[in-house]
């Protein structure tokens, strides 16, 4: 079965082939989105219905799309349904985790959570969404060059370590993406 993943975030789509094509699915990439979609929503999960809605019209096909980020509770859940655009988009993500970790430096909360929503939208209008979530906390100090984004400064408690210092299949196995992944299979195998 081919899946169409609505994203224009390299890593995104290497984190769904990496789950999915083990499990016999074709995962392709809708090339134009560009910036033509607006993220209007004001959570994670409104955000990937707005993009696999429009996508799912445009082409007349079924769509899935993700939205996710990092919540942090001294911050009051930022950079939330931010993550990608927080301190500008353009900013590198080695910026954001050093004044993530600047403004907490005197927090005695360090919780923190990575959530993922990813809708699946069918021509028909008919929408699905899954939710994953991971727990941990903001590491002191970037460690770590697998991944991307905040993994440097997502610690992990179970693994000692953060989630930019483990194998992909180490955390996928309890990433918030792979959770909703893992969730979206389960649909779709049973609604096939």
């Amino acid at each position: 079965m081919e899946v169409y993943i609505v994203t224009g975030n390299k890593h995104k789509l290497y984190e769904f082939k990496k789950i999915l094509e083990p499990l016999g699915y074709k995962v392709s990439k809708i090339e134009d989105i560009n910036n033509e979609i607006e993220e209007t929503g004001k959570t994670f999960e409104e955000n990937a219905i707005i993009k696999a809605s429009y996508m799912s019209k445009k082409y007349n096909i079924t769509c899935i799309s993700d939205d996710s980020g990092l919540e942090i509770d001294a911050l009051n859940k930022e950079p939330g349904i931010y993550s990608a655009r927080y301190l500008g988009h353009d900013t590198s993500y080695e910026y954001k985790n050093n004044v993530i970790i600047e403004r907490l430096k005197n927090a005695t909360d360090r919780t923190c959570r990575f959530v993922c929503a990813i809708a699946l939208v069918k021509p028909n209008g008919e929408t699905k969404t899954f939710i994953g979530t991971i727990e941990g906390e903001v590491a002191y100090k970037i460690e770590g060059d697998n991944g991307f984004g905040y993994d440097p400064i997502f610690y992990y408690p179970p693994f000692n370590t953060t989630l930019a210092c483990v194998s992909d299949e180490m955390k996928n196995s309890v990433s918030h993406r792979g959770k909703a992944i893992r969730k979206l299979v389960d649909y779709l195998e049973k609604n096939q």
